[in-house]
């Protein structure tokens, strides 16, 4: 069977379509879509859900945002609707949030027709879990390890009769660290089935695509291998890696009243960022791994409800989630794998509307940022330049906020500490620590200059 596979497939023509009755979606869908605000398809749809529909294999690239989820679970949901049988589906994604969001989606479009939806990821507990595959669902999320755990240890689980399987954030999912939960997952799911791979970065290894079980697949690409949308407009500062904070703080202040996104290289730095702001007069806060399920979506909620419009984050926010109206991303640490950029400014410019991203680049991150201009084949532009004097003005104030929150860090026992009380990043929020007081604001109003 594998010399039947193309392990590198031709892009298919996209199809040119206003609505998605055009591309053969039922009457039901199309409604739904509808409510969903989704008045005409993307291009990934447009691509994608024609050749879906006509029962083959995918692998779809689309730049984030460009709305793969719809482009898989369209095709999905109108096969149940004429084959309606639990287990039906099952969808892995590399982070719980997506998987959360993909499911969502799944619900919504689903929810005229009852489709029920369950999903398995970790930092939940398992029994709630159990308890909702005992509603024997027809659409399974999840990512590899906790779907894993429950493949081995729930009684009564099993997807031996699922007839789709999508990899979403395909090229993470075929990455070395979830090689072994993905293979043990595929030898329990049936080989003839479906298989769709979506991603907005796609590698071309064919042991990869092998392993996969793809099987004569369109491949369907409306973009670049490794590309931005043209409504992100993109800048980098050259730092001194000592002033980084100062640059950062002198970028926020030309965002005010921004939505905006910051990216660090550690689940450390978020903490110690956010309490650093704080302390500035800032809105922000944080999201790692480190924190619980509960905690993370308690983070993301406030953000998405703007009750704080900066917040600090790792790559495990980057991928495939959904926020509406970020204006900005910020790099305050350059990702060593460039693919990584792509996706973390992929949060701001969607479905169409403008963004804006910018770098902070210090003498250490320089191969890595030349990297990232390597992949996406053009130099991003000269560094922005700036008033190194006004950049002094903020050093002394910034040390005195980022020395504060240290101090707390030290007051909570660390990260470790943190996790075992459980601990939200909202439980400091304002205070500086005893026997401190905190330094006036330094977030101004000004616009940008």
């Amino acid at each position: 069977m594998a010399a039947d596979r193309d392990p590198e497939p031709e892009p298919e023509p996209v199809a040119e379509a206003s609505t998605f009755a055009e591309l053969g979606i039922c009457r039901e869908l199309v409604d739904a879509c509808d409510a969903m605000g989704w008045k005409e398809p993307t291009k990934i749809q447009a691509g994608a859900i024609p050749h879906a529909l006509q029962g083959r294999d995918l692998i779809g690239l689309g730049q984030t945002g460009s709305g793969k989820t719809g482009a898989f679970a369209l095709p999905i949901i109108q096969a149940l609707l004429e084959h309606r049988r639990p287990f039906f589906a099952c969808v892995m994604s590399p982070t719980r949030e997506l998987a959360i969001q993909i499911a969502e989606q799944f619900e919504a479009l689903g929810s005229a027709i009852g489709l029920v939806c369950s999903v398995l990821v970790g930092g939940v507990d398992r029994m709630q879990q159990v308890l909702s595959i005992a509603k024997r669902p027809h659409i399974v999320v999840g990512t590899p390890g906790r779907l894993l755990d429950h493949l081995k240890d729930t009684k009564g689980f099993s997807l031996n009769k699922v007839k789709y399987l999508v990899l979403d954030e395909a090229d993470k999912l075929l990455n070395l660290e979830f090689k072994e939960s993905l293979d043990d997952i595929l030898k329990a799911i049936p080989k003839e089935r479906r298989t769709y791979l979506f991603s907005a970065t796609m590698t071309k290894k064919v042991a990869k695509l092998q392993r996969a079980c793809l099987r004569n697949p369109a491949k369907v690409e409306v973009s670049s291998k490794y590309s931005t949308v043209d409504t992100l407009k993109q800048e980098w500062y050259f730092v001194p890696a000592a002033y980084k904070d100062c640059y950062l703080v002198h970028a926020l202040n030309e965002l005010p009243g921004s939505m905006i996104m910051i990216f660090v290289r550690t689940c450390e730095s978020t903490r110690l960022l956010a309490l650093t702001l704080r302390n500035l007069g800032f809105k922000a806060l944080s999201i790692s791994g480190q924190m619980s399920q509960d905690k993370r979506l308690g983070a993301l909620n406030k953000f998405k409800a703007k009750d704080f419009n900066i917040l600090i984050c790792t790559d495990v926010a980057s991928r495939g989630l959904d926020i509406q109206g970020v204006d900005a991303v910020i790099n305050y640490d350059i990702p060593m794998n460039s693919k990584d950029y792509i996706h973390r400014v992929g949060r701001t410019a969607r479905a169409g509307k403008s963004g804006y991203a910018v770098s902070l680049v210090n003498q250490y991150e320089t191969e890595w940022f030349k990297m990232i201009e390597a992949l996406l084949g053009k130099k991003i532009g000269d560094p922005r330049k700036v008033d190194a004097d006004e950049i002094m003005i903020l050093r002394e104030h910034i040390s005195d906020s980022r020395r504060i929150a240290l101090t707390k860090l030290k007051e909570d026992g660390g990260s470790k500490k943190r996790r075992r009380k459980g601990n939200d990043d909202d439980d400091d929020e304002e205070q500086a620590p005893r026997g401190h007081r905190k330094p006036e604001s330094f977030k101004k109003s000004s616009g940008r200059r």
